[in-house]
């Protein structure tokens, strides 16, 4: 053994590989996996129902948009907080949660006069919160595609037809039925 050896000069050359890039961003059985992944460490670790529930809401919000984040665009701030959300809060959140014994996590005041369990269902409110504006925004885009396609085919093929109306400033068109004789609908029968 020599002092090649030692610098690693005496290995057989190995053509250099190409190497891919950064990671790209998580796919959908990644985000999917995440989030049965940190709804089973809830469940295992034996979070309080009011923890559970929470978790439950904002998991089922995630779950709801992961199949239509390419609708928000690629690198747009909704679809990062809808895999973050996914792949890091909700795991580090119940994690660090579970870490503690539960008598003190849920009895301890540790801040602001809360206890930890409270602190993490202020923590996941939060993302419940966040979770619902982005699935607004998406059904917003949704819904603008409605209106846009609407305005293409009244360009195209002329105007619509109203649609239908609920008529709430007009008097009802439904006709009446006619007035029993003897006083009224409750009047016995002659």
């Amino acid at each position: 053994m020599g002092i090649r050896s030692w610098f690693g000069f005496d290995r057989p050359e190995t053509p250099d590989l190409p190497t891919s890039g950064a990671p790209g961003p998580p796919t959908t059985e990644q985000l999917l996996g995440a989030l049965d992944a940190v709804e089973i460490q809830a469940r295992e670790g034996r979070v309080p129902g009011v923890v559970l529930s929470r978790l439950l809401r904002v998991t089922r919000v995630v779950r709801e948009s992961i199949p239509r984040l390419e609708r928000l665009g690629i690198g747009s701030a909704q679809g990062y907080s809808v895999m973050a959300t996914a792949t890091d809060y909700l795991p580090v959140a119940i994690g660090n949660y579970l870490r503690l014994p539960r008598d003190w996590a849920d009895t301890r005041p540790i801040a602001a006069g809360k206890s930890s369990v409270m602190l993490l269902v202020d923590q996941l409110d939060l993302l419940g919160a966040t979770m619902d504006k982005v699935a607004d925004a998406i059904n917003r885009s949704d819904a603008e595609a409605i209106i846009v396609h609407g305005a293409f085919l009244e360009e195209t093929f002329g105007h619509a037809s109203t649609g239908g109306s609920l008529g709430l400033g007009s008097p009802d068109p439904t006709p009446q039925p006619p007035a029993a004789p003897g006083g009224g609908p409750l009047a016995p029968p002659e």
